[in-house]
């Protein structure tokens, strides 16, 4: 067994997911040696949080050290596909926010290159990786408690809170779309909850209902999906009112042979506090689960994964997968019209 400790580097601050990615892998035991950001506003809230940590001059100081295992970032999203071939390139493993690609070019070369260097390039889908609740979903479904998943229904509303948000954020080129960026989550949880490993995308369509003045901008889109073991549809949107009190109300429903399950994963309207809530429905009853105190494996089983080559925390296949059929939905997604009555 390997004894020496995985040594990670975070490479781009600009998105907060970053903070959950270290948090994963200093749970697993990771050691956080460096990070670069080219920006000291970014750089400096780092610091405030991890004070001990190096701050690099120069990208080529992460890449090029040779006690650096890992590279995680969450950086503008059309540079995180050119950072991760790179990391592969210089013998590192890559952990990326999503969305870990914003064209399906990109995602070609970065599966060509993964098989060349046998290095991990692992996006993030956090909202099943480092959501209590389905992670609990995850353990139920493979005990069979709903029999035989048939289809997953994912609703995953968003709040846009325009005031920080930078301006590549509404920029297709740099951001990607509503699909390929939100939707992300969405195909991770359709495979990984069916138990699919080929899919396809049936439809798509997407559009800009109430943000004229950001023309290039999508606030709408939802999916269709079929697999090989399971059906999905999905809506992203970026429509959450301010009365909700969080982010976003989001959902997902799965539904099996024998009964199904609802994740409400930041709010309950039906009036329990807090996040992380669960429903069963089975044959015999209907049961709440309240999962915010269940572990999240992600971190300790990546770790090992980087440490004895395993694919214990999620396959490299998978990872690819989920990318592939959002970037394949948005780039088929029919643009929406839609006319005011009244």
């Amino acid at each position: 067994m390997p004894t020496k400790p995985v040594r990670f580097a975070a490479v781009g601050l600009n998105h907060n997911h970053v903070y959950m990615q270290v948090g994963a892998l200093l749970r697993g035991g990771a050691e956080l040696v460096a990070f670069y950001a080219p920006e000291d506003d970014l750089a400096a809230k780092f610091q405030e949080k991890y004070p001990n940590v190096r701050r690099a001059r120069e990208l080529t100081e992460v890449l090029e050290a040779s006690t650096i295992n890992v590279i995680t970032s969450a950086s503008i999203p059309n540079e995180r596909a050119p950072l991760g071939i790179s990391a592969m390139r210089h013998g590192k493993d890559f952990l990326v926010d999503k969305a870990g690609f914003t064209s399906l070019d990109q995602l070609a070369e970065a599966r060509a290159v993964q098989r060349e260097t046998g290095r991990f390039y692992s996006v993030f889908y956090a909202e099943r990786l480092d959501d209590p609740v389905t992670i609990k979903a995850g353990e139920l479904v493979a005990a069979g408690a709903i029999g035989r998943v048939i289809q997953t229904i994912g609703l995953g509303p968003h709040q846009l809170n325009l005031s920080p948000r930078p301006a590549w954020f509404f920029q297709p080129e740099r951001n990607g779309g509503i699909i390929s960026d939100v939707g992300t989550h969405q195909c991770d949880q359709f495979l990984y909850f069916t138990g699919s490993r080929t899919a396809e995308v049936i439809s798509a369509q997407v559009a800009n209902i109430a943000h004229p003045d950001k023309p290039a901008f999508q606030d709408f889109g939802d999916v269709v999906l079929r697999g090989d073991a399971g059906t999905g549809y999905f809506r992203v949107d970026w429509f959450t009112p301010d009365g909700l009190g969080t982010w976003g109300d989001g959902r997902l429903v799965i539904l099996g042979t024998e009964g199904y399950i609802e994740l409400r994963k930041y709010c309950d309207i039906g009036g329990r506090s807090g996040e992380q809530h669960l429903f069963l429905v089975d044959q015999k009853r209907t049961t709440y689960i309240d999962c915010k105190d269940v572990h999240l494996p992600f971190g300790e089983q990546y770790v090992d994964d980087v440490l004895n080559r395993t694919e214990h925390a999620m396959s490299q296949q998978h990872s690819f997968l989920a990318s592939e059929l959002a970037l394949t939905a948005q780039a088929k997604a029919v643009k929406l019209t839609l006319a005011k009555r009244g």
